[in-house]
């Protein structure tokens, strides 16, 4: 069972994470500030960290900088949870070492996904070792899956653990184009989801076939 970390100050966000998270078959441990956050993720690594950047005692950024210095916590995924106003913060955050991020309040399939994805794509490191070393630059070796251009692109931005809505943003479309086209993705792929689908692409963009 995959352990998942939460570190956040607001409790009934807090609570609303963790129940989501253990309905999905996860052992979550939910942590009420940066400092303590560090200390339950270096006495026990997790799995995965889902990580508030405004807090009191130590913010998320300290929280980053501990965890990435210290040999038990340095590959841990780590997904920052921000509020709209924060985003000028992900920038540094994602820099310093930061997997990805989620804005609040958090669409409960949008966290699934993104978890997963992450997960699967550690699971894949400590399969392949050394050699997983993923190239998010260009999306045209996904093409030869069969897919169109624009159908490796938005499974490029899938397996970086992108939404629906964060793709079309960066590919400037919309949300519900990029949706179209992921599932097209999982029919061409064979796949009945998102999850599938990303892990196929990382396989492929770490030089797999």
């Amino acid at each position: 069972m995959k352990h998942i970390l939460i570190i956040e100050d607001h409790a009934p966000m807090r609570r609303s994470l963790e129940t989501v998270l253990e309905m999905e078959g996860f052992r979550v441990t939910g942590i009420e500030n940066g400092r303590l956050g560090v200390q339950a993720a270096l006495a026990c690594p997790p799995d995965l960290i889902l990580c508030d950047i405004q807090m009191p005692e130590l913010d998320g950024h300290g929280v980053l900088r501990s965890l990435r210095a210290d040999a038990r916590t340095q590959l841990v995924p780590l997904i920052f949870l921000t509020a709209w106003g924060e985003r000028h913060d992900i920038r540094a955050g994602m820099s310093a070492g930061a997997d990805d991020y989620l804005v609040k309040p958090v669409d409960r399939q949008e966290l699934l996904d993104a978890v997963r994805i992450r997960l699967a794509r550690e699971d894949l490191r400590l399969r392949i070792g050394g050699s997983f070393k993923p190239d998010f630059s260009t999306s045209v070796p996904l093409e030869k899956l069969g897919l169109s251009s624009r159908e490796a692109e938005v499974l490029l931005w899938m397996s970086q653990g992108k939404s629906d809505a964060d793709i079309g943003l960066v590919l400037g479309i919309s949300a519900a184009t990029a949706k179209k086209h992921a599932a097209h993705v999982y029919q061409k792929l064979g796949v009945e989801n998102r999850h599938a689908a990303a892990v196929r692409a990382l396989e492929v963009l770490s030089g797999g076939s």
